[in-house]
């Protein structure tokens, strides 16, 4: 690289800042680094930082590695101009002289260089030119020391007789370093061998707590409101300090108060430990700090600003509402179809092969695409998007016979004929959103329910009892509905014992918040919420009947016929276990029958297809049940079971 591309470097690195966080430093040197800067540059701009360890400088230098993709030097030169260096019009200049390096640590201070040792042989301030520049008080002087004129105490090659010392303590109250600020101002130099992380100055006992990067800073504060200033000696130790601080008193107030161009760091770090921010007035220039606004406008000011001081908001990473925030004011749940299913949640319809469970969802969804009653029960109008990927053909057979019955069209009900896979991958969630955000484009109507038939093919591949399997599916079930806004309703088959519920992982019953059973006995088609979430509807039950539709010709000449959803009384619920096969025979073959039948006559039908045993047993449960009536050793069927 020519020289003077490395003057270049050289002369950018000079206007940034070295006090800042370890992060920014590390980038800053890696830029320099790629720009072809040299490590006696980078070494002599970082101990311009209170934080600078000469050793941890050198270590941190030989880690930089030129590679494709790393930091370039164009950071360099980018953040140089955002603290105002322009091109050109700066001088370029060789390296730093090293005069004012700092020694190397020791491992341990040598005799009598302890920072104790040091700062026990140092004098009261009397007079000082730095503390006259920065209006430091009496009190505040009483806090601090100057370092003998005949002490032969010097940090890289510089005497420090004359400078002020200020002692930076340890959590545990001992001196932990000190700082020495030369009579002009300046460059401040720490003891060596001793380590400023995490120690701190604090002026004054009482009030909230303000924190601040130098002891001036404080002083300022502590000057203009009497209330406590930590000195946390320099930015990189502030998170530190607020983090102990908090720790230690968790209700105690704590005020950031950052320089100019520290603003946005201050920020992350109240987020962090609640804290308030005290920001310095818009339009001073980089690095002007409260001491300077003190000098300048006085105390009042200053104390005005701090009083000022504003928490940033708090930003949870979870949706949190606070109980004594509620009101008295309730909201009911939100109701798709009264009683029944709520806007936006999500719900199963189960049921056994052939109990009309697709004519069910059907008939519900056709309601909320008119926006008419279904049995009885208001619906919220809308859109409807159903996933017939079961059988395409029969939800349009079906849904014809349903616009016959009707005598109406249902312009609102889009049936989807495409294979969805919720298992697999999010390819098919991400399609059927996108579907409902171009239909609701299209149709100027919000999509209010979407209707899955069935689960089983929504979830081809999966084990549908195992929760690795169907979690993922429940998960992309969750999001259709969430991202939608909309109702999703899967349609879903019980097991082979019906009384065991919806066949599969019981999570899904879990993860929803309806639930609806519909069954087909010889007593009557029903449905029945077995499962509500918000709504105080479980246990409802709708009693419904198919009743025939005629659609036409097969091509044998035959009628084709399908069915609709029509309103029936609900049988009485069953009590105990469910109704065997042996009941259900039985309590048909009553049905069948306008008279009552002997007993044994009844046996005699069943001979050679369920033993006499069984038969006798089903007749008196469903007599127990008030299914059937007995009388003189006859029995028929109750009113309810025809």
């Amino acid at each position: 690289m020519q020289a003077t591309d490395t003057d270049r470097a050289r002369d950018a690195l000079q206007a940034i800042p070295p006090d800042c966080d370890r992060d920014a430093w590390v980038r800053t040197g890696m830029a320099f680094h790629a720009a072809g800067g040299d490590f006696d540059s980078f070494d002599a701009w970082s101990a311009g930082a209170d934080s600078y360890r000469a050793a941890d400088c050198r270590d941190t230098w030989r880690s930089f590695k030129s590679a494709p993709g790393g930091v370039s030097a164009g950071a360099l030169f980018g953040r140089a101009r955002d603290h105002g260096w322009t091109e050109g019009k700066a001088t370029a200049r060789p390296a730093p002289e090293r005069t004012t390096r700092p020694a190397e640590p020791t491992k341990k201070p040598a005799p009598g260089q302890s920072a104790s040792e040091v700062f026990e042989r140092c004098e009261p301030v009397t007079s000082h030119t730095y503390a006259d520049k920065k209006q430091l008080s009496v009190e505040v002087l009483k806090q601090l020391r100057v370092v003998p004129q005949k002490d032969r105490l010097s940090i890289a090659g510089q005497s420090m007789a004359g400078w002020l010392a200020v002692p930076a303590y340890a959590p545990d109250g001992a001196i932990q370093s000190l700082q020495f600020i030369p009579a002009g101002g300046g460059k401040k130099l720490n003891l060596p061998g001793a380590t400023m992380a995490g120690a701190s100055l604090t002026l004054g006992t009482e009030g909230p707590i303000h924190l601040c990067e130098g002891v001036a800073t404080a002083a300022a504060i502590w000057q203009s409101t009497g209330h406590r200033a930590v000195c946390c000696f320099g930015w990189g130790n502030v998170k530190t300090i607020a983090g102990q601080l908090r720790q230690r008193e968790p209700d105690l107030k704590l005020v950031i108060c950052p320089d100019v161009g520290k603003e946005g760091d201050a920020q992350k770090i109240a987020a962090e430990f609640n804290c308030a921010v005290a920001c310095l007035p818009e339009g001073e220039p980089s690095n002007f700090d409260l001491n300077d606004l003190f000098c300048r406008d006085g105390f009042d000011v200053v104390a005005a600003l701090l009083e000022s001081a504003t928490e940033p908001p708090v930003t949870y990473p979870l949706s949190v509402a606070f109980a004594d925030e509620l009101g008295d004011k309730y909201e009911p749940p939100d109701e798709l179809i009264e009683g029944v299913l709520t806007v936006d949640g999500g719900s199963v319809l189960y049921g056994d092969s052939n109990s009309g469970k697709t004519f069910l969802a059907i008939d519900m969804a056709a309601s909320v695409a008119r926006g008419v009653p279904w049995q009885g029960k208001r619906t919220e109008a809308g859109l409807v998007v159903y996933l017939a990927v079961e059988s395409p053909a029969s939800v349009r057979t079906r849904l014809q016979a349903y616009q016959k019955h009707h005598a109406c069209t249902v312009p609102n009900f889009a049936i989807v004929q495409s294979p969805i896979d919720l298992f697999a991958d999010d390819a098919d969630a991400n399609r059927v959103i996108t579907l409902v955000q171009i239909l609701e484009r299209q149709r100027g109507q919000k999509v209010r329910l979407v209707v899955g038939d069935t689960l089983a093919r929504l979830s081809a591949g999966a084990n549908e009892n195992a929760g690795q399997d169907m979690g993922l599916v429940v998960r992309r079930f969750d999001r259709i509905r969430t991202d939608c806004k909309a109702h999703f309703l899967l349609v879903h088959h019980c097991g082979k014992n019906a009384a065991n519920g919806a066949r599969g992982w019981s999570g899904i019953r879990a993860a929803i918040d309806s639930e609806l059973e519909v069954t087909d006995a010889p007593a009557g088609r029903c449905l029945e919420i077995t499962k509500q979430r918000d709504l105080p509807s479980k246990g409802d039950r709708i009693g419904f009947r198919l009743d025939v539709v005629h659609m036409g010709e097969t091509k044998w000449g035959t009628p084709a016929t399908s069915c609709v959803v029509t309103t029936a009384d609900a049988p009485v619920k069953q009590t105990g276990k469910r109704m065997s096969e042996c009941d259900g025979a039985v309590l048909e073959y009553l049905v069948g029958h306008k008279v009552g039948i002997k007993k044994r006559d009844v046996v005699t039908h069943f001979e050679g297809r369920y033993e006499k045993g069984p038969i006798y047993r089903a007749m008196k449960g469903l007599v127990t049940a008030g299914a059937v009536h007995e009388a003189a050793g006859m029995v028929c069927a109750a009113g309810v079971a025809k």
